[in-house]
């Protein structure tokens, strides 16, 4: 097994451990015997002021990321960049984890807690584009851009953990800060595979933070899928189409008949799967008999089981097309997710701080951009037409009885079945959009992501602060993981222990379209903002003319 998060410690600090009767080790805190309740407040009325000083740098790293625009497992440059500022400040970096060139894990301080901090990095095919335009505007056509905007949460977790670091030196505060990203979400594609080997354990809490369009987190089931990653590959063999098609064995037909049978197959499922293909290789031209032909599946369920289900359904379809049409199929997996769930302890926590920090002030400019991009995606739906948060969402937790209509996966689903976790959404976007394409990139690297990470980051510092010097809060996450929800499910990895990661996933676009977008990567040196760089006027809205 390789190295992992928190096993450089474990024999150091095995003394200082309680042990529960469920059998999880926790820290005795030194921490809490020397600050009082008043302290921690002025700790947190000082972390909350050092992250207001760090705007520039919030500004920076959040336009610079997005001026990257990299797809999952291309994440080079967003890498280079972020570990290098983690390096500076004093965090060591351990690259390359998982087998993955993308990945990596920065770490600083010692003992325990050791508190686990995430967020994802990649973005949207086809996305590109003009942030601060209210209206399809790329900056390259049909390049990738941050249509999920992931271009904000690792920035979010930096600022926050360097505010907190300084007080932890000053403050002599025992705990181990682990910054990670999440590669390829969008492909579900390395989250698993850090469970996996090792890179969790002895872990005590994970803080993972994602986009959103007010400041909340929850607890619970999260509401989303499980979701498992297959790509079928059927093999003929080639034939001159016209003059000798009955030579030929086309994975093609193959392929469609797949399909045809899975299509069929929806009418009799629950209504809570969700299940979507893309024919990534069809062949090569119409007068060949495709020898080769792949299509790569999504299979989404509540749980578990019902994943595992639709993954054993679909070999079966796929086996029998190839039956059907006297080809060969093999199959890889190339991402899982489990359905999240989220601990209401550090959730609760975190709920507190989320109040005392409240919502960013948003200007006129902000708010007018808000306004007429959601006009401009929803023209006929008045109520996804309210602008920007004003109020903050109630805690998010899951409703007894309510039914599983399906959704989207987040592979922090499977972090949060090995180690208390929640996440942290951050009003760095607008509501009311389709999410995955352009138009959610527009707000990616204006005022209105940069208030939102900032307004992100001080709730994530100060809860952060609240587990190391509280260690009843931990304390009460582990009884709550094992006691409720551990104990009548228990994590299997979709992944086997031979799966590798799909390294190679978009590296052919990338490659494409890298040396143009090269061009248009932020300098701050130069220009103070993104915004500037690309002669963007703040905001720019449809002309009432054209609407």
């Amino acid at each position: 097994m390789k190295n992992n998060i928190g096993s450089p410690l474990k024999k150091a600090f095995i003394g200082s451990m309680i042990f529960l009767v469920s059998g999880t080790f926790l820290p005795l805190s030194t921490n809490a015997q020397t600050i009082t309740p008043a302290k921690i407040d002025a700790l947190k009325t000082e972390l909350m002021g050092e992250i207001d000083k760090q705007q520039k740098m919030t500004q920076e790293m959040v336009d610079m990321v997005f001026s990257f625009g990299e797809l999952g497992f291309q994440e080079v440059e967003t890498s280079k960049y972020l570990t290098g500022i983690l390096k500076e400040n004093g965090f060591t970096i351990e690259q390359g984890i998982s087998g993955i060139p993308t990945a990596w894990t920065a770490k600083w301080g010692s003992g325990k807690p050791v508190i686990a901090i995430g967020s994802d990095i990649d973005c949207i095919p086809k996305a590109s584009q003009k942030p601060g335009v209210a209206y399809h505007d790329p900056i390259i056509e049909g390049a990738p851009g941050h249509g999920e905007g992931h271009n904000s949460g690792a920035p979010l977790n930096i600022v926050a953990m360097l505010a907190l670091k300084k007080i932890m030196q000053r403050e002599k505060l025992s705990g181990t800060l682990v910054l990670w990203p999440g590669v390829a979400e969008e492909q579900l594609a390395t989250k698993a595979y850090y469970v996996r080997d090792g890179y969790f354990k002895n872990v005590d809490a994970c803080i993972f933070t994602h986009v959103s369009n007010n400041l909340s987190t929850g607890y619970g089931p999260i509401g989303t899928s499980g979701m498992i990653s297959v790509k079928f590959n059927f093999e003929g063999e080639a034939a001159h189409a016209a003059a000798a098609p009955w030579k030929g064995r086309s994975a093609l037909d193959a392929v469609e008949l797949m399909n045809v049978s899975w299509n069929m197959h929806r009418e009799h499922m629950l209504t809570s799967q969700r299940s979507h293909y893309v024919i990534v290789d069809g062949g090569d031209q119409p007068n060949v008999v495709p020898s080769k032909a792949s299509v790569w599946y999504y299979f989404r369920e509540q749980d578990y089981p019902l994943v595992m289900k639709m993954y054993k359904d679909g070999i079966k379809m796929a086996e029998a097309a190839a039956s059907m049409t006297d080809t060969k199929m093999t199959y890889e997996v190339l991402g899982s997710a489990w359905p999240g769930y989220m601990n209401q302890p550090i959730a609760e926590t975190m709920y507190e701080n989320i109040k005392q920090v409240g919502l960013p002030t948003w200007s006129e400019a902000d708010k007018t951009l808000a306004l007429a991009t959601q006009i401009e995606l929803n023209p006929n739906a008045p109520d996804l037409q309210k602008g920007l948060a004003t109020t903050l969402s109630p805690i998010g937790k899951a409703v007894p009885g309510a039914s599983f209509s399906g959704g989207g996966s987040d592979d922090i689903g499977d972090i949060s079945w090995n180690v208390p976790t929640i996440v942290l959404g951050y009003p760095a976007n607008i509501s009311g959009l389709k999410g995955h394409d352009w138009a959610s990139a527009i707000a990616m690297a204006t005022p209105i992501a940069h208030k939102g990470v900032t307004a992100g980051a001080k709730a994530e510092a100060l809860t952060v602060l609240d587990m190391l010097v509280k260690p009843e809060i931990l304390k009460e996450a582990w009884k709550y993981f094992n006691d409720v929800q551990t104990k009548d499910v228990k994590y299997t990895p979709m992944i086997s222990k031979t799966d590798k990661p799909a390294v190679s996933l978009n590296k052919k676009i990338m490659n494409e379209y890298r040396p143009e977008m090269t061009k248009f990567y932020y300098n701050p040196a130069k220009y103070k903002t993104y915004l500037e760089q690309l002669g963007i006027k703040y905001p720019t809205v449809r002309p009432a003319s054209n609407k």
